[in-house]
This record gives structure tokens, sequence and C-alpha cells, in this order.
């Protein structure tokens, strides 16, 4: 069940892969959790480099168009409240 990355030598995915089987429900969940922050906070720190201008409030909803789609994010959200140009 190799992924083929070339940063993981073979014997060191094989523990992992190992680890990640071994690991109880909650521990997977842990981790999923957590790489979802991850995700978020690079996502947000893409955004404030795209927009250094916008607020808190903007990136929140620029967030919410990245993860929802601007279509959804409008009917969840309501329009953007920002003259930045896209």
């Amino acid at each position: 069940m190799a992924s083929g990355r070339t940063d993981t030598r073979p014997d060191a995915e094989r523990v992992q892969i190992e680890l990640m089987r071994q690991a109880p429900s909650w521990r997977k969940l842990e981790l999923l959790g957590q790489l979802n922050q991850t995700v978020r906070l690079l996502a947000v720190s893409g955004l404030r480099h795209r927009y250094p201008d916008a607020t808190d409030r903007e990136l929140r909803r620029r967030l919410a168009d990245l993860l929802l789609g601007t279509e959804m994010a409008a009917r969840v959200y309501g329009p953007k409240e920002t003259d930045h140009v896209d």
C-alpha cells in the first residue's frame, strides 16, 4: 500500500501506515481535525497575502468562498462587504 511519495523512505512509510492502522478512531479524528485546522490557517495566510488591507471579517468571508464555493457562501453569509478586486 505504498503511496509512491518520494520524500518518505518505503520502510518509514510502512511504519507510518501500520501506526495509523493501529490508532484508535478518536486519534484518527484528532489528527484529521489538526489537518483541517492547518489547511484553514494556510488558506487564511494566503488570503492575507493576497488582500493585505482586508479586515478579519472580509478574510473570513473570502475563506467561506474557498470552502463553500462563491454561490453557497453568498447564500449563507450574504454578499462580500469589500471593494477589493477579485
